[in-house]
């Protein structure tokens, strides 16, 4: 593994993340005591949530009740958000594109990963499975005009006062037009409302700028508690299941994209899976081990991309006009974990980022990212030729690559946040 050229630490800056319906904006934090209620205000808030909620929560056909206590709603596949789009109104999602040379899908059941499927319930063939976004989701948000955005972020070289730490593998210098990645799935704890942890793979082009194109999937686990002056219900938001989530932008996180289906970008072509819903079943330290698989690759043959879930599960894709330098190509993919560290008390977050135990542990002990590999201008899936790996604050959450016949590519990576290195 090779040093990490300074231009990734810029990169760092712009990609971070936060939970879309489960936290504040962190700057929300210093404010959160001093709230004064101003009644017209919050009629004001109130008319606008119920507006875009409106907007969001598409007529169902049947709902689901999870028994985490989401709700989802099974609709008919043209009617979702994407097709408000003016690029995709009156269209139908397109058919299947053509699977990645040397990508051979075993169709592994999709249904088995999600808690809202233990229900025994499904969606019936030609609706999408969209989790019912609340009133209380959209009031645990920073704003109602940003809901299900990341925050627009200032862009520094240094990351001693970012607040996002981050554990990652990376290749750039070539052309990419998709990448694959299994993500080992844990339950980490996250310290506050304000911070998270997530895993994840983004596929990246742009000049790191204002200009940068970015499709991210993964697993994504939030503190589930509700602002100081709301009530707080532990039976719904208590938990800290990781949830299955996607991400895009166009222009850095300023003005386009979303999570999920939360805005008109990604197309949902299946009926099995619910992005944001909770996963289950996770890893035990010393116990059972597992992951789910991602591929995210361009379709040769309209230039859409596409994500595919475990082994032959087609989840939807986003449309090329959506983007800019990714109508083309991508010119880096990463793989790995963040969190956000707010310092609560003073001291470094003890949130955990993957098992919660640092990479020198190995298997069963420490998260890992296995069979990491790439899509080549030819539509074949190929392994990694230039992985490198970066812990930006090694002594909270710490990173180690390797290769071996059975994973390919891999790497162990997280830790536990606070502790006596990491104060």
């Amino acid at each position: 593994m090779t040093p990490i050229i300074p231009i990734f630490l810029f990169f760092l800056l712009v990609s971070s993340s936060i939970c879309p319906v489960y936290s504040l904006d962190t700057s929300n934090q210093q404010n959160a005591t001093n709230q004064t209620f101003r009644p017209e205000e919050e009629l004001q808030k109130l008319k606008a949530i119920k507006s875009r909620l409106q907007k969001i929560n598409k007529p169902a056909i049947k709902t689901i009740q999870s028994p985490d206590g989401d709700i989802i709603d099974c609709v008919e596949t043209h009617l979702q958000l994407a097709f408000d789009h003016p690029k995709l109104k009156g269209q139908r999602p397109l058919d299947p594109p053509v699977r990645p040379n040397g990508h051979n899908p075993t169709g592994m059941r999709s249904e088995d990963f999600q808690l809202w499927s233990f229900s025994g319930e499904s969606c019936p063939e030609g609706t999408i499975p969209i989790r019912r976004t609340t009133e209380e989701d959209m009031l645990r948000a920073s704003s109602v005009r940003r809901f299900g955005r990341k925050p627009r972020r200032h862009v520094r070289r240094d990351t001693n006062s970012n607040g996002h730490e981050h554990a990652v593998g990376y290749v750039t210098g070539d052309q990419y037009y998709g990448a694959k990645a299994s993500i080992n799935v844990w339950a980490p704890k996250v310290a506050n409302q304000y911070e998270f942890s997530l895993s994840q793979m983004w596929v990246i082009s742009g000049s790191f700028g204002d200009d940068l194109n970015t499709i991210e999937a993964g697993w994504q686990a939030c503190h589930f508690q509700l602002p100081l002056l709301l009530p707080v219900s532990p039976e719904l938001y208590g938990d800290n299941y990781p949830r299955f989530f996607t991400y895009w932008t166009t222009d850095a996180y300023q003005a386009t994209g979303c999570y999920n289906l939360l805005c008109s970008g990604f197309v949902q072509t299946n009926n099995r899976v619910a992005i944001g819903a909770a996963i289950s079943p996770t890893s035990g330290y010393n116990g059972g081990q597992f992951d789910i698989s991602l591929l995210v690759w361009k379709d040769p043959k309209h230039g859409n991309w596409w994500l595919e879930f475990g082994s032959g599960v087609l989840v939807g894709y986003w449309p090329s006009f959506l983007f800019t330098h990714l109508r083309d190509h991508a010119s880096m993919v990463q793989f790995g974990g963040e969190v956000v560290n707010s310092r609560p008390s003073g001291f470094h977050t003890s949130t955990q980022m993957g098992s919660g135990h640092f990479a020198g542990e190995g298997f069963g002990k420490a998260s890992y990212f296995r069979n990491l590999q790439v899509v080549d201008w030819d539509n074949n899936l190929i392994p990694l030729s230039n992985l490198r790996v970066l812990a930006d604050h090694p002594n909270c959450y710490d990173i180690q690559g390797g290769i071996n016949r059975v994973w390919g590519n891999y790497f162990y990576y997280g830790g536990p946040g606070r502790n006596v290195r990491c104060p």
